[in-house]
């Protein structure tokens, strides 16, 4: 009798002392984990950027460009339309990114929390290609950008921050 009630105060303790799983905790690995994962896709854009080979299959089919530029025509591009612009961007200038991008964890709007979102600065050299006419011209730029992923893991919404308008204008004159 007295093993048994032992055994059942020993159970009982264990039970009683059994931490839950904290779901703040669980929320946070789960976003550093999509935060990591998300991050490769980053990295790999950026590359493929370099290359002017793009592989905009990470991109989803909903995506959206958000136009930070001076003076928009629209706020957004879809994905049909951002494939263009970069086919008329690589026929003009060749460009590469001078440093390590600095990769940042984003966070949700509402709460604050990280959402496996991924922000990253880098300073670009775009150059403008040598024609018959001109000379290749060249210029530095300091770029801030933003990606947000849906549950597969392919981006859905990216902007940038830069003076994209003064460079079109160094490069172009």
């Amino acid at each position: 009798m007295k093993k048994l009630l032992f055994t059942t105060l020993l159970l009982m303790i264990i039970v009683g002392c059994k931490t839950e799983e904290n779901p703040q905790a669980a929320a946070r690995a789960a976003a550093e984990a999509a935060f990591a994962k998300n991050s490769q896709t980053v990295l790999a854009s950026l590359e493929a950027w370099q290359s002017e080979n793009v592989d905009y299959s990470i991109y989803a089919d909903d995506f959206l460009l958000f136009d930070t530029g001076f003076n928009p025509e629209k706020d957004e591009w879809t994905k049909a339309e951002m494939i263009e612009s970069d086919k008329q961007l690589f026929k003009i200038f060749d460009f590469k990114m001078l440093n390590e991008p600095d990769l940042l964890p984003g966070v949700d709007q509402e709460t604050k929390q990280m959402d496996g979102s991924v922000r990253h600065y880098s300073e670009w050299e775009v150059t403008r290609s040598a024609t018959d006419s001109t000379e290749a011209k060249s210029g530095n730029i300091r770029l801030y950008q933003a990606f947000n992923f849906n549950e597969e893991g392919k981006i859905v919404y990216q902007m940038g921050y830069a003076d994209f308008t003064g460079l079109m204008m160094y490069l172009m004159e």
